[in-house]
């Protein structure tokens, strides 16, 4: 059948409902205990056989949706689900009061219900609720993914996570462990002393990354406003201000393209320390890293598709130059020539050779070369000061900056720097943004003087870094998508025909 004829049955089921005086919808449902909480309390056979349940006198109210129904003349038994967990609801005709059994003529697999009565344990061991009273909660009127494949297209997953959720008991356990490992992230950044603030997600000037900003607008005030592609200026600002240790967890939005590894919309953490720099972060992170794999995966060795990534501090350091001649198999003398460089980028044909910087170039060579190369965690320092306007320059070398990317998987996940404090030098990169933005570049950052007149006002040495929380996820629940650990990804609008063919 249709599903469109599957709604009919059911509405003809409500109106059934209706006439016994039964409300589908009611405001609140009976329940003494959750399904998880049963569970975890008495799913033990051994502890808990039936007769000793018996003994309790024990009458409860759990509630879930239907899974499954099956009749046995005068028995019924149906599994409900809550919260992933599942329990037994063993119906007999004479036990269950009025209209109880004729509620169940009416019962389809997507409903919720609440049953109440003693706790048992059927033959086969499975711990049960033996009904006495039956109520009905919430009437599905369309059906549940067909019951032994689930829901299998990718697209309509993402799209219908609700349903992704009932049938997949995969994706509840990611999205559950996803939580524990913010939880994770979250106490170990308050253990080190961190204190965890709020800054604004609509911004006069976007600020923090070189990245191109979604554009909304204040009616009242009339004025562009950007969602943030950051957070750092402002925790920066913190810094000035004379806060210590902060951090956020929260969303940033950049207005670029979607890929198994980005979403326009995503979660970061950004932490900065007064006092401290670039290889305080290291330590910082390797430490958290481990600590979270540990506390909530049990392990600092976990998969990665065909692979294993070990989480054991401490990580391997490389520079750019060292990852694009190990990995590239070239001559490290030869990134030291300008000419050299780009000799190189034309041979891997990278684009817009002979109007980049050497620096920039540099960084498509590392790209093109590196990046998806480094599977087990690798900090990748000395970048080229063209791709970090808000970095400390290198002792000795002003052409790079005191910076580290931290690669897993073949994906960044982590950036950090020493970050820049001095405020004529900071007012020069912002100038040296804008002309790129004048020459065509609109993912350069925008002047922020009021972030320039902070620093003149006087920033300790600082260590600031952000970590990508989806990828984070990605990597410890060894998950192949980002969309696979966003709960609602961005998805491209339907066609007519796909919308079509998604209700047949």
């Amino acid at each position: 059948m249709q599903p469109n004829q599957y709604r009919d049955i059911r509405l003809e089921k409500l109106e059934k409902l209706k006439a016994l005086g039964l409300d589908a919808w009611p405001r609140k449902a009976k329940r003494t205990h959750g399904i998880a909480q049963l569970a975890a309390a008495y799913a033990d056979a051994e502890a808990w056989p039936n007769e000793k349940l018996e003994g309790l006198g024990l009458s409860v109210s759990a509630m879930g949706r239907v899974l499954t129904i099956r009749e046995m003349g005068k028995s019924v038994f149906a599994h409900l689900t809550e919260n992933g967990e599942k329990l037994q609801a063993f119906f007999r005709k004479d036990d269950v009061a009025e209209p109880g059994w004729d509620v169940l003529k009416l019962l389809d697999m997507g409903d919720f219900i609440s049953v109440t009565g003693p706790l048992m344990r059927t033959k086969t061991g499975e711990l049960s609720i033996r009904v006495k009273e039956v109520q009905f909660l919430s009437k599905a009127l369309l059906p549940l993914p067909e019951k032994w494949h689930g829901l299998q297209d990718k697209e309509q997953r993402y799209r219908q996570r609700y349903l992704d959720l009932i049938s997949n008991g995969d994706v509840l356990k990611t999205f559950r462990t996803r939580s524990r490992i913010v939880s994770a992230v979250r106490r170990y950044m308050e253990d080190q002393g961190y204190l965890e603030v709020e800054t604004p997600m609509m911004q006069p000037i976007p600020g923090g990354a070189t990245a191109r900003p979604f554009i909304t607008h204040h009616n009242a005030l009339d004025m562009p406003l950007y969602l943030r592609v950051a957070p750092e200026l402002y925790l920066k600002r913190l810094i000035v201000g004379g806060f210590e240790k902060v951090f956020e967890i929260n969303r940033n939005f950049r207005n670029e393209g979607l890929s198994v590894r980005h979403n326009p919309e995503f979660t970061m953490m950004e932490m900065y320390e007064a006092g401290s720099d670039l290889r305080d972060m290291m330590t910082l992170t390797e430490n958290l890293l481990s600590t979270v794999a540990r506390e909530v995966m049990g392990s600092e060795q976990l998969p990665w598709g065909e692979q294993v990534i070990s989480y054991a501090a401490p990580f391997r350091r490389l520079t750019m130059k060292d990852a694009i001649a190990q990995y590239g198999a070239i001559d490290r003398h030869q990134l030291e020539d300008g000419d050299s460089v780009r000799t190189l980028a034309k041979s891997v044909h990278i684009e817009d050779v002979e109007t980049k910087t050497v620096g920039t170039l540099l960084g498509d060579l590392f790209e093109h070369y590196a990046e998806k190369q480094l599977i087990q965690p690798t900090f990748i320092t000395d970048y080229p000061i063209e791709l970090s306007p808000l970095t400390k320059a290198l002792e000795g070398d002003d052409r790079f900056v005191d910076r580290f990317e931290l690669f897993i998987g073949g994906m960044e996940l982590a950036n950090a720097y020493s970050e820049l404090n001095d405020p004529i030098d900071q007012m020069g990169r912002f100038q040296a943004q804008m002309d790129e933005r004048e020459a065509g570049n609109d993912e350069a950052m925008l002047l922020d003087m009021d972030f320039v007149t902070s620093l003149e006002h006087g920033l300790p040495p600082t260590g600031g870094e952000g970590i990508g929380i989806d990828r984070l996820v990605m990597l410890l629940t060894n998950s192949a998508s980002i969309r696979d650990v966003i709960l609602f990804p961005l998805m491209r609008p339907m066609k007519p025909s796909e919308a079509a063919d998604n209700t047949e």
